[in-house]
């Protein structure tokens, strides 16, 4: 007769993640990515510089072949994908709590330990953003029929002037936040997550939802940050990116592991 051994079940964990941080925590999390920037910056700034790069040759080629119509929805798209392009500035703060050794080289060639999970959030948060765009070109549509684009230097009259162009402030800041808030949601942890932890895309999304759910407070002071940030790197012709997006990507590494410290 076979014995059949007891299986005891896995013992629960205790503190999956921190809930409820004060709202001056996202604060904190600038403070420290500022601090993992200044760790040998060269390598934090090179890669600011590469996504600076590839940003404004993706501006010129949209302005380029005509379809500056888009520009404004590519740049909201951006802050959407931005958590997949910032994965090597989470290496890099990795390292450092780790002791690891840190280059440029070790940042852009990443090792995450979900292996190709990484590629297929990336995939899904791309097709968010191209999502994105196809609302607003369908929400000017609806408001200015075929009328073609005005071109930058009309927009804003057409916009600012007409009772046409409030409503379509109205709407379409209504539909970008919903889809603000949802790819916020999905994407603030699950890409340090996908790095740090063997696990498929949608475990992480769907746990990043939650993280985020339950730290709305300091996840709303955080999205503010990023927003304020952002919106600084646009004034300034997006050079304010080579310092702005390896601060965010640290400060955001720095925010995944207050939330899930384990």
């Amino acid at each position: 007769m076979t014995t059949i051994p007891a299986v005891l079940p896995p013992t629960p964990r205790e503190k999956t993640w921190n809930r409820h941080l004060a709202p001056s925590t996202a604060f904190k999390w600038l403070a420290a990515g500022w601090r993992d920037l200044t760790v040998q910056p060269l390598a934090s700034l090179s890669y600011g510089a590469l996504v600076f790069l590839v940003s404004v040759a993706i501006v010129v080629g949209l302005v380029a072949f005509g379809w500056d119509y888009i520009l404004f929805p590519a740049f909201a798209g951006f802050m959407v994908v931005g958590p997949v392009v910032a994965i090597g500035l989470y290496e890099k703060s990795r390292r450092l709590a780790a002791g690891e050794p840190v280059s440029l080289a070790r940042i852009i060639f990443v090792k995450p330990k979900s292996g190709g999970q990484i590629l297929f959030t990336g995939v899904l948060l791309c097709l968010l953003m191209l999502l994105w765009m196809r609302a607003a070109v369908i929400i000017y549509a609806l408001f200015f029929g075929l009328r073609p684009f005005p071109g930058l230097d009309h927009i804003a009259p057409m916009l600012f002037t007409t009772p046409t162009g409030w409503a379509m402030l109205l709407v379409g800041s209504a539909v970008g936040g919903l889809f603000a808030a949802f790819s916020f949601a999905i994407s603030a942890f699950s890409i340090p997550m996908l790095l740090n932890e063997r696990v498929d895309a949608l475990t992480a999304m769907g746990t990043s939802t939650a993280l985020v759910w339950n730290n709305l407070p300091v996840m709303l002071a955080w999205g503010t940050i990023v927003l304020g940030l952002f919106l600084i790197s646009l004034a300034t012709g997006l050079v304010g990116l080579i310092v702005v997006f390896p601060l965010l990507g640290h400060g955001t590494w720095h925010a995944y592991q207050t939330i899930r410290p384990w």
